[in-house]
């Protein structure tokens, strides 16, 4: 009795102070106290009225009494909780007061909760880079009859489309470069005989599918395939990025079994080396004999991923490397593997893309090679390769690495012809407007045409180009730019009446270093009497048609009209011909996947929509 009565006064008094805490507590979470400390003042806020006689009662009629009545073990045990129930409950009482004071202090417009536009944990980071390019609008030829562009090889915006289509995702329309969808695809064009005539020209003319009142007008470009005991000995030098943005199974180890797959095409005659960059650059592997493929695959093996992007670095080692074993006459190119997410040295794109035209000046040739998602720099690789005068592909499985570095190796690495440019010179007797579908950023000046100074892109063995225009005539009921009233077209004369337009093509010999030989033009005419029924029409301009209405479609359809994923699916299985590989029936799939998307972002917007009426 005696520990009873040495304690039972200051138990008493912490008996109250737990009441008053959980009191205060209770009335704070009930939203009747106010913020703990004027924003102006500081001064601390007593609690209300009510609480305060609550609390008085609470001690004169139930503390002292609770207490008299429980066993002293009890009372002690009981009193030790109390404590500990005081410090944890204060402690928080005294954050609750904190943060209702710092948000008193706050702008009115503060909202008092969390914001409602946080990412959530789960939702993935998106840090992909395109380049922001509009359509090619419809033009006049009254005013503009002549369209000049550079011809593009590239292929990687559509294995990236595909990539996101198979995740579940809608690419965004910077994504899709309609001109790289169409020449993903091999088309049956007549093949020249020698490289004497590096390429053969084509063209054929239809309705358009999504308006037959316009005219679809097809322009095919085959190169020369060059057999594989006739390619020239490389000189490959493979530029690889292990930083640790390169640490993911769709990057650095595909990107491993992709360069062993190229590695394993390359002879005795051949030499590869191998040169890495991350904070810092290094080289892995010297000039090494193209046969010698368990040394360079030992190489690639051991490579992982970790540290910053120094890309600029590796760029200068890896020319140095091409350098050093340059092949006279031979193909010296590098080869970049990398997601582009240069991130230390030199991160401006202008600066490394001067390193690599300058470099390309001394017969070195640069190739992209595209992995990973979250922080892909399509814009990055796909200007590099320009620069370099070499093509870029993305690599999204072990079958796009084995189309482009193996079915394909002869285009990706033997260029056959380069700085090929096409101008098109429409009659404005016959033809009102026209419009070229993709190549935006791929246009010329008219006066680039005959100027060998400009750069344009290069052809590989074996390669296919396609080009399409849309165009309305004259005589149609298609327009879309209202004639002028007070102008008209010029007056067509003779026999050229009868002519829609005339292609012109030229290029140059693919030389080495200082090289000075001119440009060769080809020329050839499109007439009028060469339009045929749809129907009619070959295979490779219906399933090449397919493919642009898909990418319009991707990209916002503005020109389709009412053309649809159905249509789209439907031009494309009637016209997929001979497809040895399964590339088109590939598409059909993409086609329908594309079309489930949709149909389901319409179905969200919808049901949005009606949520916020």
């Amino acid at each position: 009795m005696r520990l009873c009565k040495e304690i039972q006064i200051p138990r008493t008094k912490i008996a109250v102070a737990v009441s008053t805490a959980l009191l205060v507590l209770a009335a704070g979470c009930s939203g009747s106290r106010e913020p703990a400390a004027d924003a102006d003042t500081g001064r601390v806020e007593t609690p209300p009225a009510n609480v305060t006689q609550q609390l008085e009662d609470e001690k004169v009629t139930n503390v002292e009494e609770r207490l008299a009545n429980q066993p002293t073990r009890e009372m002690l045990v009981t009193t030790r909780k109390h404590e500990a129930d005081v410090i944890r409950q204060r402690a928080a009482y005294d954050m609750d007061r904190a943060a209702m004071a710092h948000l008193s202090m706050a702008p009115a417009s503060t909202a008092p909760c969390c914001p409602q536009d946080l990412r959530l944990p789960s939702a993935a980071l998106d840090r992909e880079n395109y380049e922001h390019l509009a359509e090619n609008p419809v033009r006049l030829t009254s005013e503009h009859p002549v369209s000049t562009f550079s011809i593009d090889v590239d292929t990687g915006s559509y294995s990236n489309v595909r990539r996101l289509l198979n995740a579940g995702t809608m690419p965004r329309e910077d994504a899709v470069r309609i001109e790289e969808l169409i020449n993903y695809f091999d088309y049956d064009y007549p093949v020249p005989d020698s490289t004497d005539t590096p390429f053969s020209v084509s063209t054929e003319i239809a309705p358009a599918p999504w308006n037959t009142d316009r005219l679809l007008l097809q322009i095919g470009i085959k190169g020369y395939e060059v057999p594989a005991e006739d390619r020239k000995p490389a000189n490959l030098v493979f530029l690889v990025d292990v930083s640790g943005s390169m640490n993911s199974p769709d990057k650095l180890p595909l990107l491993k079994n992709a360069l062993k797959m190229l590695s394993r095409q390359m002879t005795a005659e051949d030499r590869v080396s191998l040169v890495v960059y991350a904070g810092a650059s290094g080289v892995v592997l010297e000039p090494t004999a193209g046969s010698d493929y368990a040394k360079i695959g030992r190489a690639l093996d051991n490579l992982s991923a970790g540290g910053s992007t120094n890309g600029a670095s590796g760029i200068r080692l890896a020319y140095d490397m091409a350098e050093q074993g340059f092949i006279e006459g031979g193909i010296n190119r590098l080869i970049l593997a990398t997601d582009g997410d240069f991130n230390v040295g030199t991160v401006d794109f202008e600066a490394l893309i001067d390193i690599v035209e300058r470099e390309r000046e001394g017969g070195t040739s640069l190739t992209t090679l595209g992995f990973g998602t979250g922080n892909y720099n399509d814009q990055l690789m796909e200007r590099l390769a320009d620069a370099g005068n070499g093509n870029h592909a993305y690599i999204d499985s072990l079958n796009e690495a084995r189309k482009v570095l193996v079915d394909q190796v002869g285009s990706t690495l033997q260029t056959i012809a380069k700085d090929v440019k096409i101008q098109v010179e429409f009659n404005p007797g016959v033809v009102a407007e026209y419009r070229l579908i993709g190549y935006e950023n791929r246009m010329l000046r008219r006066e680039d045409f005959n100027n060998d100074k400009i750069d344009a892109g290069e052809i590989g063995a074996g390669h296919t180009v396609t080009a399409l225009y849309e165009l309305s005539l004259v005589d149609g009921d298609s327009r879309l730019v209202d004639p002028l009233r007070y102008g008209g077209a010029r007056p067509v004369k003779g026999e050229s009446s009868a002519e829609l337009a005339y292609v012109r093509l030229r290029h140059k010999a693919p030389g080495g270093p200082g090289d000075d030989e001119g440009s060769r033009l080809i020329e050839q005419a499109v007439l009028r009497d060469d339009v045929v029924d749809l129907d009619a029409a070959g295979t490779e301009l219906r399933f090449a048609a397919a493919v642009a209405a898909f990418g319009q479609l991707l990209k916002g359809g503005d020109y389709v009209g009412d053309y649809s994923w159905a249509d789209v699916i439907a031009l494309a299985s009637a016209a997929k011909g001979a497809d040895p590989h399964g590339y088109r029936g590939e598409f059909l799939g993409l086609a329908r996947l594309a079309d489930s998307l949709a149909l389901n972002g319409a179905h969200s917007e919808a049901l949005e929509r009606q949520a916020n009426r």
